[in-house]
């Protein structure tokens, strides 16, 4: 059975909570075309066989599209037909912070792509707020960015879906 989807879903969750796995199973049941968005770099062998895993786990009949840091082309390379799934914003803008971008500007132009974006976006994204506060700077700062991104990320979005266990949870918006 097809799905409609929202022009913007936010899943998020905790690390291997299950929102990758989740939104995928959106994105299937979207009966669209699917395109796969990835921010990861594979800076190291551990994280290149992250990459290699989570491709299998996958499976076949996606579009692939590498974007660390500029999402805007990866967004207009797809029409109506097309659900796009980003995965993830937290990478994303790690990549931003360790480049020394601004992240608040990134982040409003980020909002803006999706915005203008022709089809179905489902944006996953790590929720880092429930921990201890970091015990540095960078950690700290990092954590709030990603909290206002998730923020403004979850105002844009017509459905929200947190994920625990595998399971999800409507934060707004009927789940599908």
């Amino acid at each position: 059975m097809q799905i409609p989807l929202p022009p913007l879903s936010l899943v998020t969750g905790g690390a291997r909570s299950g929102k990758s796995a989740y939104a995928e199973t959106l994105a299937r049941r979207s009966g669209l075309q699917r395109r796969y968005v990835a921010t990861a770099q594979a800076f190291d062998a551990e994280m290149e066989a992250r990459i290699v895993r989570h491709r299998a786990d996958r499976g076949a009949g996606w579009d692939l599209v590498e974007a660390p840091l500029d999402l805007g082309p990866a967004l207009q390379g797809a029409d109506a037909g097309t659900v796009t799934l980003i995965d993830c914003a937290t990478l994303w803008l790690t990549n931003h912070l360790l480049a020394g971008h601004d992240l608040d500007d990134r982040t409003q132009a980020l909002c803006a792509d999706l915005a203008r974006a022709q089809g179905p976006v489902i944006l996953v994204t790590n929720e880092v707020g429930w921990g201890i506060v970091p015990g540095d700077a960078l950690s700290r700062a990092f954590r709030d960015a990603q909290g206002r991104l998730n923020q403004r990320l979850a105002g844009q979005a017509g459905l929200v879906v947190a994920v625990m266990c595998g399971l999800p949870l409507a934060l707004k918006g009927p789940l599908p």
